[in-house]
């Protein structure tokens, strides 16, 4: 965030990474979407974007590139905003993309560093994509199953950041590579609390627990958990699959909020509409800063 002035700030980021599924336009939709989920995880409004593209030069000529660029324009398009240009090199890997400005006024933006003791945990989107992902590439996933993906991996969290501000929400952030459990940690980490995590709560993309089950668990996900084992403590209760999920690494996720008690109701109702799922996962609770429970 880069303050303008007293009413005007600047969210910028940027966001890249290498074909998640094999349909180009899907994957550029995706793409762009993960990419503008920074601007609308702080509470700010998107003004436009910048590509960022690698591209094996040999395979212009076969259109996907054209098929990526489109993804990514329709989604940037459906939010109103203009692409202006971006920056093209020749990789042997495809990589796509965007630089994301957006706009916030400074008062009322959206961190992770505001979560209080009794605040309830609201996630917006299933978790999964990551061991999706992973199967894709492996040839294990089926159509139904990458096709629930998808539509959650392209829902824009524009909606959900909406309803975040009406509800008056000031804590919060997106899930994106460190998973649930990672970025709970930072969350709680940075407001100096913990928290409990209801790990049956927590929705599940279709398909993806029996993904996981049939080891398809991709490398992003095992260091997570790696990372976590000092802040994490799981129930007996919690199966290895579940953990497992609640440290995948995901593309485009929800948004993940800490919620006063008494805004829930208003804001799953203002959500109803605006999210593919949204679900109290748990609970902000006083304790050592960065630890989470999970029952």
């Amino acid at each position: 965030m880069y303050r303008l002035a007293d009413d005007r700030a600047l969210v910028v980021t940027a966001d890249f990474f290498t074909p998640i599924v094999d349909d180009a336009y899907d994957f550029g939709r995706i793409a762009a979407t993960n990419a503008l989920s920074d601007i609308y995880a702080m509470g700010g409004s998107p003004l436009f974007a910048l590509n960022l593209v690698g591209f094996p030069r040999e395979l212009l000529a076969e259109g996907l590139l054209d098929e990526i660029l489109r993804g990514g324009s329709d989604v940037t398009r459906s939010v109103g905003i203009p692409t202006l240009g971006g920056h093209s090199i020749d990789d042997a890997e495809p990589k796509y993309g965007l630089v994301a400005i957006g706009e916030v006024h400074p008062d009322r933006m959206v961190t992770n560093a505001g979560a209080q003791a009794g605040d309830k945990l609201v996630l917006t989107k299933p978790i999964g994509s990551g061991i999706i992902a992973t199967a894709i590439k492996k040839g294990a996933a089926s159509e139904e199953v990458i096709e629930r993906a998808v539509e959650v991996m392209a829902a824009l969290n524009a909606g959900a950041a909406e309803a975040m501000l009406s509800a008056g929400v000031v804590a919060g952030t997106d899930v994106t590579g460190f998973g649930l459990l990672g970025h709970l940690r930072s969350m709680t980490l940075a407001s100096g609390v913990a928290a409990v995590l209801t790990a049956a709560n927590v929705p599940i993309i279709p398909g993806a627990m029996e993904l996981v089950a049939a080891g398809h668990v991709p490398g992003g996900t095992t260091r997570n958990l790696d990372d976590l084992q000092e802040n994490v403590s799981f129930a007996g209760s919690v199966d290895s699959l579940t953990r497992t999920l609640l440290g995948d690494a995901q593309t485009s996720g929800g948004l993940l909020m800490c919620v006063p008690p008494d805004r829930v109701e208003e804001l799953l109702s203002d959500l109803a509409d605006r999210s593919p799922v949204a679900a109290v996962i748990g609970e902000i609770v006083a304790g050592e800063p960065g630890h989470i429970s999970v029952v």
